[in-house]
């Protein structure tokens, strides 16, 4: 059966780049460019394009669209190589020339298949986000007008955001803020923390409070801080230094990880889902506790996810193609939810339905699909082991495996709690971090209340908040950094026999990279 996986390859004009690429945004079609030293005679620039309103607005929401690339290779990255996710070999099915399993067992190297694919690709669709936005940032300056610095605050926070990504992932990057084509070095992963401090610190100050309506998905105030607080969570590795013997940690800012989650809790313009599931489901769009998303467009082919595709069996879903039956989790991650914990009814166990009929599913031998709760060989997995995760169901009836409408939540409400609770804990404050773990993210998961116990210790409490963060945030691309944070990330698991070398918490800048940008270096170990 021919598996239509296009998310490991996909990209909305990809090309390889060094520093600063002009290349194909929808709506507006830019040229691909290989060349780094010359501008393309079709490029759009901000003396030959953009010449109204139309066209500056398209130009804005290019930036926007270039979001949906992070549901790709950048999220594989943040889960694949975490334990929340490992997606077996299934007789012909998902070897890929060993592509998933040497993200999960961490066996890459800067020039393996995972490097030169999912490595490489990340690191293009980030950089064409960060191109995409600096152009539209040369537009917006030189044409001026009543919302130019409104409309130069929300690209600034957006290009921070890509910015930060690509910080997470490889540490020190290029970075460029003009359309000027040329190569440029890498700077300091803590010039880059630096810079995207300075930028989301000016920008929240002119970003409006709200949106109107029509404007639902576009960046605010609340976006700004939320990622100021989860910068200032990590600001010890983000400052730190990595060596090939692993991670120096740099200055803790949990006071100003605490002030910027309040900025957005105390602000009053969001409000925990009593539901937590709506903050997923196909008509999460009115969702009223997530901050910032990307915003996927119902009943349009191509404008959505493809989170179920990956995970349900390929008999579950009636699209074009069917479901893709990969990711799944491993049976000590699915086992750490407690059973009462309302958040573990994303994982799909036992008899399968259909999402179309409700009726049970059999699997292509014929014979009932049940779901176990454990795969017994990672390298020949049976097409019924291990537990799916379905924190984003499929709404029956979309043409093709990409156009689920849920859109996806980058930050939401709930870890702006867990943020001022990991903050207050690092800083003594245990109580009121326990106190607030409680209230406002264990209470609406279990019918009958289950806290964290009072009089827990420092250690404790700071295993308990890093424990919530998985049952709260699984599936959501935060696990990869929260298991940096933890030390946790190396560490040997179920199918990874021995621990990664430290310096894998920071992915190999893509050989590719560095042959196009005779400028870059390498990170160390690699």
């Amino acid at each position: 059966m021919r598996l239509m996986r296009t998310f490991f390859s996909k990209s909305i004009g990809r090309m390889t780049v060094g520093v600063v690429l002009l290349c194909a945004p929808a709506p507006i079609v830019f040229s691909a460019c290989t060349n780094l030293t010359e501008v393309p005679k079709d490029a759009l620039t901000p003396t030959n394009a953009f010449h109204n309103e139309p066209e500056v607005l398209a130009g804005v929401a290019s930036v926007y669209a270039q979001l949906r690339s992070t549901m790709d290779d950048r999220y594989n990255l943040a889960e694949v190589t975490t334990d929340e996710i490992i997606v077996p070999t299934r007789g012909q099915d998902w070897y890929d020339n060993g592509a998933w399993l040497e993200l999960y067992k961490h066996t890459w190297n800067a020039n393996s298949g995972t490097a030169l694919g999912a490595m490489n690709g990340a690191w293009n669709n980030l950089f064409s986000g960060v191109a995409r936005a600096n152009l539209m940032i040369d537009v917006i300056t030189q044409a001026g007008g009543p919302t130019a610095a409104t409309t130069l605050a929300e690209l600034r926070t957006l290009r921070a955001w890509y910015y930060y990504l690509l910080m997470d992932f490889y540490g020190g990057v290029p970075l460029v803020t003009s359309t000027k084509v040329e190569a440029s070095p890498r700077v300091t992963r803590d010039s880059l923390f630096r810079f995207i401090e300075s930028e989301l610190k000016d920008t929240r100050t002119i970003l409006p409070a709200t949106r109107p309506a029509g404007e639902a998905g576009r960046v605010t105030r609340g976006v700004a801080n939320a990622m100021l607080a989860s910068l200032y969570l990590n600001a010890q590795v983000y400052s730190g230094t990595v060596t090939a013997s692993g991670l120096t940690k740099g200055t803790a800012r949990w006071a100003d990880a605490i002030a910027a989650a309040d900025a957005v809790i105390n602000s009053g313009l969001y409000t925990l889902e009593p539901t937590w599931k709506k903050n997923f489901a196909p008509d999460n769009h009115d969702s009223k506790e997530n901050i910032f998303f990307i915003s996927n467009t119902d009943a349009q082919p191509g404008l959505g996810m493809n989170f179920p595709h990956r995970t349900l069996h390929y008999n579950q879903l009636n699209t074009q193609g069917g479901p893709w039956n990969g990711f799944t989790t491993i049976a000590e991650t699915y086992k750490a939810f407690d059973p009462a914990d309302k958040r573990r009814d994303i994982f799909l166990v036992g008899q399968q339905y259909s999402f179309d009929t409700n009726l049970p599913v059999k699997d292509r031998a014929g014979n009932s699909l049940v779901f176990t709760d454990t795969i017994g060989k990672e390298t020949a997995a049976a097409e019924n082991e291990g537990p799916r995760y379905n924190k984003f169901p499929p709404k029956p009836g979309v043409p093709d495996a990409g156009s689920e409408p849920n859109n996806f939540p980058f930050f939401r409400l709930a870890e702006m709690y867990l943020i001022k609770a990991e903050a207050m804990n690092e800083l003594g404050q245990t109580a009121g971090a326990i106190d607030l773990v409680n209230t406002y993210i264990r209470a609406r998961q279990f019918a009958a209340p289950k806290p964290l116990a009072a009089g827990l210790s420092q250690a404790a409490a700071r295993d308990a908040i890093f424990a919530e963060r998985l049952f709260e945030f699984t599936g959501e691309g935060k696990r990869r950094s929260d298991m940096i944070r933890a030390g946790t990330y190396i560490n040997t698991r179920r199918f990874k026999a021995t621990a990664s070398a430290p310096y894998k918490i920071l992915f190999p800048i893509p050989q590719t990279q560095i042959a196009s940008n005779p400028l870059l270096t390498q990170n160390p170990g690699y």
